[in-house]
């Protein structure tokens, strides 16, 4: 994997224990931060391509960096790590422009995976624990934005391509769903995000939920 991460996480014994995962596995750990701002300052030095960002920091939580590192536009990409799976900022850090989380006490081998997926440019959403989480905050939020107009731009296979990805399902699985290739939903996938100007398949799940796509525990 040619991944190059930076650690952020205010406890010098967890960036050890991830850096010494990493390394082991062949990823290149960059550098570290113990905080937010320091996360920001060295992200724009080192220009990893992830970072791997604890949400609460001192100085300037994981939110607020990740939307800061967003904004710059140089492509990197966040994976928020958190201690509980409902944790009440991860939709905030979803929203602020994260790829996906994972949870901290995650086994090995799926933390490597979840790297390597959001490295490549994926979005990390199949965990069904992610899903919770969007459902839990739209549910709380209803109608925090009206539907987005483009969405009368999908044609009727675009927008159902969209409910399925929505639901946190593979392009593979979208594919058996439809009776088509797999590179058929791909590109089907790739219209959705550029006919909606969305950057990932995240945003493009919390995009269904708000715009009432899809209603939560249906």
């Amino acid at each position: 994997m040619s991944a190059r991460v930076l650690i952020a996480d205010d406890q010098a014994l967890v960036r050890a224990g991830f850096r010494k995962l990493l390394e082991s596995a062949g990823i290149d750990v960059v550098g570290e931060a113990s905080d937010g701002r320091e996360a920001v300052d060295e992200a724009r030095r080192l220009r990893p391509s992830l970072v791997l960002m604890d949400i609460r920091m001192p100085r300037l939580d994981g939110i607020e960096a990740t939307r800061r590192l967003v904004a710059d536009g140089e492509g990197v990409r966040v994976l928020i790590l958190t201690t509980f799976g409902l944790d009440d900022y991860v939709y905030d850090a979803l929203r602020a422009g994260a790829s996906g989380f994972m949870l901290k006490d995650a086994p090995p081998e799926e933390l490597l995976a979840a790297i390597e997926v959001v490295a490549r440019g994926d979005a990390l959403i199949a965990p069904a624990v992610t899903r919770a989480v969007i459902e839990e905050f739209v549910r709380r939020s209803p109608g925090e934005r009206p539907p987005a107009p483009a969405l009368d731009e999908l044609t009727d296979r675009e927008r159902e391509v969209l409910e399925l990805l929505a639901r946190g399902m593979s392009n593979a699985e979208i594919a058996d769903r439809l009776v088509v290739s797999a590179g058929t939903v791909k590109t089907h996938v790739a219209h959705v995000l550029a006919k909606l100007g969305l950057r990932d398949r995240v945003q493009a799940v919390i995009l269904a939920y708000e715009a009432g796509v899809i209603v939560p525990g249906r």
